[in-house]
Parts: C-alpha cells; structure tokens; sequence
C-alpha cells in the first residue's frame, strides 16, 4: 500500500528518488508551473531550454526524466505537461491526471515528491488522488507480481497548507477514495474463475464488518422464497448461484436517503443467446456496477457524510446449460411483473430490475443505478463517457454536473416514450426484455423505468464504455478495471449530505 504525506519542506531541499515538477505548454514555448519554481532556479533559468532539447512540449501527459541539477536533493526530476499555460490555475483533472501519469511511471521508486500545483484543498485532493490511482497494480496472477517494479512506496505531496483544517479533509478524502476505488479494480479485474455471486458477497460481508456496516446476503433459497424470479432466471444456467447483497450506511444525522443499485454479473457469456468469440473475453467485467456502488457505501461510511446510503449488488453469472433460461421463456419478477426473455444475453436489467423493486421498498429519496448495461451506450458516447437517463430532469442534471465536478465524462441521455412499446407488445408478458434496436440503450433504460416505484426519483447510469479499460493506460487510468462511477456517487452523496448543494 502507498503511503501518502504532505510537507511544507522546500521542494529543492527534500530527499527522495524523484521529485516530479510540471510544465505547460505557453505562448514562447515551455514554462514551469507552479511548484517547480525551485528546481527552475537550480537549473539556473535553463529548465525550459534543457526539457524543449529532450523534446517536451508541455503537452497533457507528456514525461520527461532528467538528473536533478546541483541544489535539488532528489535524484531525479520529472517534468509532467499539464497543457496549455493557465494563468488562473489548472483544471483539477489536468493535476489529477499528471500526478497519475507520474507515479506509473516512476513505479519501483521508494519514495516520490510531488511538486505539483497544490495550494488550495482542491488542488491537493486532485493530485493527491491522481497519484493514489496512478500507483494502482494488479499483480495477483503475475508469478513476479507486478512485472519486475512495485508501485511507488511513498508520496510527500509539497503544499504550504500542509497544517489547514481542509487540507487534512482534502487529503483524507483522496485516501479514502483513492482507497476505495483500487478496491473496486481489484474485484473487475479478479478472474471469473475467482469471482463468483458467493465470493463476491463474501467480500462485501468481510469489508461491512471492517468499516461497520449492515450487510445482509440472499442466497438462492431465500431469493427463490422471495420471488426474485429476475435473479434466479439469470443465474439458473450456472453452477455459481445468484445472491443479492444488501450493504447499508446510516447516520443519526441523516436528512436523505439514497439506494445505489448495481449490476454484478460476474461473468458473462450471453447465455443460450451466447456471445460470439471476440466479445466474451473481458466479461469478468460485467460486474463493475456492483463493484462501484459497494465502493461507494463503504466510502460514505469511512468518510462519515451525514445521508443514509444503502448498496444493492445484483450477483449472477450468466452461463449456457440445460437448466439456463431460454429465449422464450417467461420470468415472474420480484414484485410481480412478468417479463418474455427475448434475448438471454438481455440479463443485466433482468438482475437490475429484481433489485430496484427491493430498493425501492425502503423508499429512500433516490435510487440511483450504475451498469456495464449495452454496446448501443458504447456505440452512441465512446469508451470514455458513461450515459446518465433518469425519470426526473433535476436528478439527471444533478448527476451529470457531479460527474464533471469530479473528472468523470458523462453525457446526460433521453427515454424517449416511443421506444416504449417495442418492450410493452409480447403477446404473453407485461413486458419483453428487448424492444426495437436502434437506441437500444435507451430502451435499456426505459425498461429499468419500468420497476421504479411510483414517486421515487431514479437514475440509471450506463457505464459500459468506460468501465474497463483495455488500450494503454493513460493519466491514472490503468489497463483493466477503472472504478467508474465510483466518484460520481461519492459527490452526489456528499451533495445530499450538504442538504443538495454542491
């Protein structure tokens, strides 16, 4: 585990094996941003010309290494771009970012300053959370572990604020974060052979008992005394059976209550519906929902915000055999709507649905669900956007301003009522769980919608672009696993928590 600090020691005069500094991109070429003044100094006003021969430019994300000069006691300097010059400060995803970039790359380094820009709270949570996030490894079927380098043992953020009462919240908030959040990698990136609805309710139970929360766990005989027929007709076709896992946060001061829900299909192979070769690979994924509303109650707890959060992990695998649902077959879900399985590779809102209906029985103020739901959201906003569509504007709106409060790109997206009926036409159901393709994440939603509670505000967001990673890592986001949503559902919490305000 990487230890962080922060010091108010001169950045010249700390010891360490590298002390990173960054730099932008200005109208006459490079310029040190602040915090770097010191090592600019001790380059004696050459830093710029030395960095611009080895080819920097300033650029977001760009590394260049350097010996640190005479007057620098580290022993190496790392210059990270931060873009173009800002005058009134750095956006806080740029800072996260560059203290991301720069803890992969020094990885193996026993200790690291940061001399970044880092004077306000803000600025100190941003770039001590991209650093955390950017030491993230995940070596537990590696025989050399992490390949041959461990992740930075130490950061010494620099800050003169070192001592200020929102500077240590600053700086425990992007622990506990930072914390929670490799967490949530950890379980997606965990191999399905590993990973099952058991073992992951396990896990839940492990950390509500660590942090002192209320964990309850059904397991297939309770949900098939319940009438969970939404789990159950997922899980039917594996030999790892359903459970659906309830983690819950409360504080006696508490003036809101929020449900997050989230899918937790541990592996996913479609089913009798089975994906083809080239889509099935990186299914252990499917669970990250899950992962990132359990991330999320456990960082509500550990930072103590004054709202009542309860997770709902939806847990299957979704596998072909002679006992799995077939396409045609009908599901009495919980809380009694029948729902024509079209399209067994569907099961996401199928396990969802089951869970927004219990959430909604402990009518909190809002529920909010978070999936790796459809290729449609990934066709229509990328790998890096997830798509947020709620049944009330003000709660979409509110989500998606959270999520760029916090360096998450999301989009808000519609549920167009005329998508509906393509849902609402099986001859032989209330519903079908697939309705007219085009805009089929949409039509994912709109099914979601279906299940909500009459009064209670909901969310749906759509993460599966951005929840697993698999180009090169790139600012503090790894190969893998990224914990979407995670910060998105942390800030709105705290929002409520705050009485609604940001």
């Amino acid at each position: 585990m990487t230890a962080l600090s922060v010091s108010t020691s001169a950045a010249a005069s700390l010891r360490a094996d590298a002390l990173v500094i960054g730099v932008a991109k200005g109208p006459k070429g490079i310029v040190p941003a602040p915090g770097a003044e010191a090592v600019a100094e001790a380059f004696e006003g050459k830093l710029a010309e030395v960095l611009s021969t080895l080819g920097a430019t300033g650029a977001e994300g760009e590394t260049v290494k350097v010996p640190a000069p005479a007057g620098v006691k580290a022993a190496l300097v790392l210059a990270v771009g931060l873009g173009d010059a800002a005058e009134g400060g750095y956006e806080l995803e740029a800072l996260r970012r560059a203290a991301g970039v720069a803890a992969r790359t020094l990885a193996g380094a026993k200790k690291v300053a940061l001399a970044l820009p880092a004077e306000s709270a803000d600025e100190i949570e941003a770039v001590a959370l991209g650093a955390l996030l950017g030491t993230y490894a995940f070596g537990t079927y590696k025989s050399n572990g992490n390949g041959g380098k461990e992740p930075v043992g130490e950061l010494v953020l620099l800050s003169t604020r070192k001592g200020s009462k929102d500077a240590k919240a600053a700086v425990e908030r992007a622990l506990v974060v930072g914390e929670e959040m490799n967490r949530a990698r950890d379980l997606v990136n965990t191999a399905p052979n590993d990973l099952n609805p058991k073992s992951f309710a396990a896990i839940a139970q492990a950390a509500a008992k660590e942090h002192g929360l209320k964990v309850e766990v059904l397991d297939e005989k309770a949900l098939l005394k319940g009438g969970f027929g939404g789990l159950l007709g997922v899980g039917n076709g594996s030999v790892n059976p359903p459970r659906l896992v309830k983690v819950a946060y409360t504080h006696p001061k508490a003036k809101a209550t929020l449900a997050f829900v989230g899918k937790g299909i541990t592996y996913d192979s479609g089913g009798i519906s089975l994906k083809p070769a080239g889509h099935n690979e990186t299914m252990k994924c499917d669970m990250a929902g899950a992962a990132a509303v359990f991330a999320a109650v456990v960082c509500a707890k550990r930072l103590g915000l004054q709202v009542n959060v309860t997770a709902w992990l939806a847990l299957a695998e979704n596998m072909p055999s002679g006992s799995a649902t077939r396409p045609g077959d009908v599901l009495r879900m919980y809380g009694g709507k029948t729902v024509e399985v079209l399209n067994t590779d569907a099961e996401g809102r199928l396990v969802l649905a089951d869970a927004i209906v219990r959430a909604g029985e402990e009518q909190p103020d809002a529920i909010v669900d978070v999936a790796t739901l459809t290729g449609a959201m990934m066709l229509a906003l990328g790998n890096r956007t997830f798509g947020v569509m709620a049944n009330a504007d003000e709660l979409r709106d509110t989500l998606h301003a959270a999520a760029g409060q916090v360096g998450e790109q999301s989009w808000p997206m519609p549920l167009p009522a005329e998508l509906r009926k393509g849902m609402t036409e099986s001859t032989i159901a209330d519903l079908a769980n697939m309705g007219e393709r085009m805009g089929g994440g949409l039509v994912a939603g709109l099914f979601l919608k279906e299940f909500v509670a009459e009064g209670i505000d909901w969310a749906h967001l759509d993460i599966a672009g951005p929840a697993f990673h698999e180009g090169a890592p790139y600012g503090y986001t790894p190969k893998g696993g990224t914990a979407s949503a995670v910060r998105t559902l942390v800030r709105f919490a705290e929002q409520k928590a705050a009485g609604g305000k940001a």
